[in-house]
């Protein structure tokens, strides 16, 4: 990966002002736009295009059999996608990600000027984003690949989060209540509870950047929780 060479819209090193005016703000009925990221954003070579995740018969054969479930990718990890044409309006998912060395950028234009950009994050762990069909370029680099996110699917909620896993949908990667995470130094621990996964300021309930011991109670009306740079998060309540 490149090295980094655009300034992210918001610096989370200190808690974001609620209330903050962006441009657009969405709900995770997958519309929405707004600035919001993190430390910096990563410049990088980047291909376009699409990629398929479907499987030959004896592979998905072999993986059902096996009682695996297929990842269906919509687009790669690395590239600049155009919404419409590459890449449908929807939610998606990138996982496994390492060392924030994931970047992805929806932009209103394909000017590349710092002024297009709408949103953007670098990774670490798991990222959700919602496109809305009004957005012109999605922009991923370093990242995993893609896949949509059915936003009406359920899961079995963990009562033990990563510190630094990155988004988790409430109520079907995490179960609502009080978590605790402790021994944050340098404050260092930055966490988030959202409505959606626009990205925009105005999606944010509530954030902080934490040293020594954390305490938070996710709603179960959140939609996300992220979490970055903390020690893990167990359930307490």
């Amino acid at each position: 990966m490149g090295a980094k060479g655009k300034i992210a819209l918001g610096v989370v090193v200190s808690v974001v002002v609620i209330g903050a005016v962006s441009a657009n703000a969405g709900d995770d009925g997958d519309s929405g736009s707004g600035g919001k990221g993190k430390d910096s954003a990563a410049s990088a070579e980047r291909g376009s295009g699409t990629k398929s995740g479907t499987k030959s018969g004896a592979d998905t054969k072999k993986d059902a059999k096996a009682g695996k479930a297929e990842k269906k990718v919509a687009f790669q990890g690395d590239g600049d996608f155009e919404v419409g044409t590459d890449v449908k309006p929807g939610t998606y998912r990138t996982t496994g990600n390492t060392d924030s060395l994931c970047y992805w950028e929806r932009a209103k234009d394909a000017s590349g000027e710092m002024d297009s950009i709408l949103a953007n994050d670098n990774v670490s762990g798991t990222s959700y984003v919602t496109i809305p069909a009004g957005d012109k370029l999605f922009k991923s680099s370093g990242c995993k690949d893609w896949e949509a996110v059915d936003t009406k699917a359920t899961g079995t909620p963990a009562a033990l989060v990563k510190g630094d896993g990155g988004m988790h949908r409430v109520g079907v990667d995490i179960a609502p209540g009080t978590y605790r995470s402790t021994g944050n130094t340098d404050d260092l621990c930055y966490w988030e509870r959202t409505k959606d996964a626009s990205h925009s300021l105005e999606s944010i309930l509530a954030n902080n950047n934490v040293s020594g011991t954390a305490v938070v109670t996710v709603a179960a009306g959140d939609a996300y929780f992220k979490t970055t740079g903390c020690k893990d998060w167990k359930k307490t309540g």
